[in-house]
């Protein structure tokens, strides 16, 4: 069997792999080695491709019918598997798999398991590479910034950007970056030998370069979409669903958005030519502010220039006013700016509840 993915998929791969030419009897042997996880096998033919796959539910229905112990796999193994493909689509493959409720889902290149995805683990999995900016100097929180760099503060007894680059693993992200610049080393050192399925690699910013200057020195991006992102929110966002609307929609940007709501405790007047011709009772508008979360289609980042300070709001700006496609995400749920001491109240509080 040929596994290009990383270390713990080959060796997941190889536990639950078996030939196609193997006896039933060496299918079942194999089952009973797999105690506490998941009893599928993957047969493959002799030129490693994938044929089929076998449980232990398929052998009992094959012996009641008449198998025998030496049989082939062949004979007994399931055919017509579920399986998904590199690509946008993975994440749907993975739903249908949650729906048959499949814990192991192989992807599959040209009848090669390219990866193999543990839906145990994981909530989905997103073509995206990702990137967490951490460079701030979170100057509102001091004195508790003045040694530590924001993302780095605790909150429920863990740190800010833990919780943003965990919720991205479970999403199946590979690849996080995570720009940095104020106290750099001290984020440097706390993902130095980080175990996880997701690699994270530090980035360093030469001098402060807005909340998106600093995305021209970040080498590596490989997928047509790159999330960005504060890493010090903490938020319940839904990156799937994101992500579906991002591609749905064929938006060059996608901006995460929390409601944002505004009551004039006054009868507020309507005037035309000097007169009032109508009252409006303690109004409220409502509105959509900007979270701080972006999907952006990875062609439009070669326009930021390396060195030159770059905030989003000019950035997405940019794009609208080159005729490009800004789309809207509605957060539904949690969204905690963790940018003054009674925020970070807030935050410490609702995590610590939630334990």
């Amino acid at each position: 069997m040929q596994n290009k993915g990383n270390i713990r998929d080959a060796e997941l791969l190889r536990r639950h792999s078996i030939a196609a030419d193997a006896t039933v009897r060496e299918a079942l042997v194999a089952l009973n080695s797999l105690s506490g996880e998941s009893l599928t096998l993957f047969a493959f033919d002799g030129d490693d491709l994938l044929v089929g796959t076998v449980t232990d539910g398929d052998i009992r229905r094959a012996l009641i019918g008449g198998a025998s112990l030496s049989d082939k796999v062949e004979k007994v193994m399931h055919r017509n598997y579920l399986s998904a493909v590199p690509g946008d689509n993975i994440c749907l493959s993975i739903s249908e798999g949650r729906r048959r409720r499949i814990t192991l889902l192989p992807v599959v290149e040209q009848g090669r398991v390219v990866s193999l995805l543990d839906l145990r683990k994981m909530r989905t999995k997103l073509p995206i590479d990702a990137v967490l900016m951490a460079g701030g100097r979170g100057e509102r929180l001091r004195p508790m910034t003045e040694h530590t760099p924001k993302p780095l503060l605790p909150v429920g007894g863990k740190p800010i950007i833990d919780y943003n680059v965990d919720e991205l693993e479970v999403c199946g992200v590979d690849k996080i970056f995570v720009t940095v610049n104020y106290l750099a080393e001290q984020i440097e050192r706390h993902f130095y030998g980080r175990m996880g399925n997701a690699s994270v690699e530090c980035v360093r910013e030469p001098k402060r370069l807005g909340t998106m200057g600093s995305l021209a020195f970040v080498d590596g991006l490989t997928c047509d979409n790159v999330l960005v992102m504060n890493s010090d929110l903490l938020t319940t966002l839904d990156f799937e669903a994101m992500y579906l609307q991002h591609v749905k929609t064929g938006a060059d940007i996608t901006m995460a958005a929390v409601p944002y709501n505004v009551s004039v405790p006054y009868a507020l007047m309507r005037m035309e030519n000097g007169m009032v011709i109508g009252l409006e009772e303690k109004p409220t508008y409502n509105y959509f502010a900007n979270a701080g979360v972006y999907l952006i289609r990875r062609p439009l980042l070669s326009r930021i220039k390396k060195g030159e300070y770059l905030d989003a709001p000019d950035f997405i700006s940019s794009v609208i006013a080159e005729r490009g496609d800004v789309g809207c995400y509605p957060i539904e749920g949690t969204w905690i700016d963790i940018g003054s001491p009674d925020d970070y109240r807030y935050a410490n509080e609702l995590m610590n509840r939630w334990k």
